[in-house]
C-alpha cells in the first residue's frame, strides 16, 4: 500500500486543492490519512479507484 501527498493527488485527478477538500468533505472523494501533526496523505489505490469510477460513469 502506497501513500501519496496532495501534490500527487492533484496531478493524478486534475483537481485543485480546494476541489479535493470540498469533495472530500461532501463524501465524494477518498478521505485523507493523517501521517503526522501537520501532514496528510491519501492511499494511492483509493485515488486510482475513484478515477476508475469517474471514467466508468461517462
Amino acid at each position: 500500500m502506497k501513500l501519496i501527498k496532495l501534490k500527487d493527488v492533484m496531478a493524478m485527478t486534475s483537481l485543485s486543492k480546494a476541489s479535493v477538500y470540498r469533495q472530500m468533505n461532501d463524501g465524494k472523494f477518498p478521505a485523507s490519512v493523517k501521517i503526522g501533526p501537520r501532514s496528510v496523505a491519501w492511499v494511492s489505490f483509493e485515488i486510482e479507484s475513484w478515477i476508475e469510477e469517474k471514467i466508468n460513469l461517462r
